[in-house]
């Protein structure tokens, strides 16, 4: 049976929409998923009472302390040992449950993750993605969009690897094409970083280079995964909602803008660790919550860290 572990306290809505998002998930999820609520008990059942839920359909772990955005994260998950960020994981890293969601701090989520399941050997930096509708009805992969707002051109160069590996196990696109965001599609257009970037990825086998592409590419299809530094990715995430709540104000009505919608992402999963963990935004609705659960079981089917691992192992051989 795969158990997947929610944080019930993260999040600036939470307890109320984290669990609201979990009842709306309970009939979406396998029949052989468990879903693990972690945080104050006696909330979470008296919402799920109040909205006629069997709470027993979940497991519940009491973790009554939350860990806040504006805490420092590392002191906070340090001494905030019944946070349910710290309680949650706990039970990851005992190996109690298969995947760990939170749309909680992601500082926090990232100190722990480094305290306690670690990055996998060989990864100089995890990263986290975001996935831009392309209008042809599939998704591009966009990394990295907050993590690592400095990069140097190798850690770039592995973000090439993790967005191709998650495009091929996650996405299941054969042979995923991976290109580099610039301000040109030239190989010489760009500042150091892309330059030095383009450089090492032009020549490479470890993933399907196809060149730059500019930011009106990143809804098309010239690549499957798009990769750039934290900063840029960042900008890049909030504008895309900005766009779309834009568009919502504006009273325009399109089903591809519902994709556009961050309730219908969730979350997204930290490349490059030894475990299945998915961050998402703080201000997260039940819709959010709910497809961030969803997305966790997807991830976990893919047993995402164990083919990260073994490209790495692979590439570390050869080194």
């Amino acid at each position: 049976m795969m158990r997947i572990g929610l944080d019930v306290m993260g999040g600036d809505h939470a307890p109320e929409v984290t669990v609201l998002g979990a009842i709306a998930s309970f009939k979406e999820l396998d029949p052989g998923t468990r879903l693990v609520l972690i945080g104050d008990q006696k909330a979470i059942e008296e919402i799920c009472h109040r909205e006629k839920f069997d709470s027993s359909n979940f497991e519940i772990v009491d973790a009554p302390e939350t860990i806040g955005m504006g805490e420092h994260p590392a002191k906070a998950f340090a001494q905030k040992t019944n946070s349910s960020i710290h309680v949650g994981y706990r039970l990851l890293s005992q190996g109690l449950i298969d995947g760990l969601a939170s749309a909680g701090s992601t500082g926090a989520m990232m100190v722990g993750a480094m305290y306690t399941v670690k990055q996998i050997p060989g990864v100089l930096r995890p990263a986290i993605a975001t996935f831009p509708p392309r209008l042809d009805g599939g998704l591009n992969v966009l990394l990295d969009v907050g993590l690592n707002p400095d990069c140097k051109p190798d850690v770039l160069y592995q973000y090439g690897i993790l967005g191709s590996l998650y495009a091929e196990f996650v996405h299941g696109i054969e042979n995923p094409r991976v290109a580099l965001l610039n301000i040109g599609e030239e190989e010489e257009k760009g500042d150091l970083l892309s330059k030095s970037t383009y450089a090492l990825m032009k020549d490479t086998t470890e993933f399907n280079f196809v060149g730059n592409v500019e930011g009106r590419d990143l809804f098309g299809d010239k690549a499957d995964v798009i990769v750039c530094d934290g900063f840029v990715g960042n900008v890049v995430l909030k504008e895309a909602e900005a766009f779309y709540y834009l568009v919502q104000k504006l009273g325009l009505h399109h089903s591809y803008f519902d994709k556009i919608n961050p309730d219908n992402h969730g979350g997204t999963p930290i490349l490059g660790i030894n475990a299945n963990v998915i961050v998402g935004h703080g201000s997260s609705g039940p819709g959010a919550i709910k497809t961030m659960i969803l997305l966790t079981e997807k991830v976990v089917h893919a047993d995402l860290p164990m083919h990260i691992k073994k490209s790495f192992s692979v590439n570390n051989e050869q080194n």
